[in-house]
């Protein structure tokens, strides 16, 4: 009688350890090796990420930026538009006439090729346009077509960099066409849109231009500098609904190109903007 009750009591305490081992404390290490088991993990991940897990934050932002309104139905910038200086030329741009609260972000020539630039495009869904000069990128297209595989386009900054202004017909066309040739080799595309270096051009510019398939001149209205400030070609000092803004790439000195653009983008924010893609409006 004493050994059944022995065994009965052993039983008992058995099968408490059993129980015990199976409901761990919420604290302990299951067995997916994360705290607190298979079913804690399932209701943090509902929870949605931590803030420090926002791509926003980690490109330096403290806020997301808004989302772009849907594009125009039709782009606010009418190709082959009459300029004043007679004749039936290409349009010359420096912001667009819209009510979207958006600003358009333009980067000229090439210089800069930080993986990261492209990884920071790809997470904020930023819509920027790369003006690219040939002998500026050199055989760096690869970084450049990781951009436009992450929503960048590419648009055309001539082969060398050349003043346009003032140059023959020949040499003008050759620059610009030369280029258009270079991209559609390199990404199988012809750029609509063209930025002449310097911000410089003439009405030979703007014949040669079209035809070498361009059909929008697109200047800048605000510039970012290599310290991160803004400067404006004309009108207020602030910036404002349509801009186009240039960043240039390869700076000697001060900040990055992705230090530059968290600069303006919080400057965009601050004035109530967003980013919108300048491929829709012009």
């Amino acid at each position: 009688m004493r050994a059944s009750a022995v065994r009965s009591l052993a039983a008992v305490v058995l099968v408490s350890v059993v129980l015990a081992g199976c409901a761990q404390p919420s604290g302990s290490v299951g067995p997916g090796g994360g705290s607190g088991g298979r079913a804690a993990q399932e209701a943090r991940s509902a929870k949605g990420p931590t803030p420090t897990a926002q791509p926003y934050r980690r490109w330096g932002l403290t806020a997301p930026l808004p989302a772009p309104p849907p594009p125009p139905a039709r782009r606010q910038v009418t190709p082959g538009g009459d300029r004043p200086s007679g004749g039936h030329l290409l349009p010359v741009v420096d912001r667009v006439l819209t009510r979207d609260q958006v600003v358009f972000l333009t980067y000229d020539d090439g210089a800069e090729k930080d993986p990261r630039f492209v990884d920071m495009v790809r997470e904020l869904r930023l819509p920027v346009s790369m003006f690219l000069t040939d002998s500026v990128v050199g055989p760096g297209y690869g970084h450049f077509a990781r951009l436009r595989s992450v929503g960048a386009s590419m648009q055309n900054h001539t082969l060398d960099h050349a003043a346009l202004r003032g140059l023959p017909y020949a040499g003008q066309r050759a620059e610009i066409c030369g280029q258009q040739n270079k991209l559609r080799a390199r990404f199988g595309i012809r750029p609509r849109l063209f930025r002449p270096p310097y911000g410089t051009y003439d009405t030979t510019t703007l014949r040669a231009a079209a035809d070498c398939g361009v059909t929008v001149v697109v200047l800048w209205r605000a510039a970012m500098e290599g310290d991160g400030g803004l400067t404006y070609a004309n009108g207020p000092r602030r910036l404002r609904a349509g801009d186009i803004v240039s960043v240039p790439s390869g700076e000697p000195a001060g900040m990055t190109l992705r230090e530059r653009t968290t600069r303006l983008l919080r400057e965009i924010q601050r004035r109530g903007l967003t980013v919108g893609r300048l491929e829709d409006y012009v």
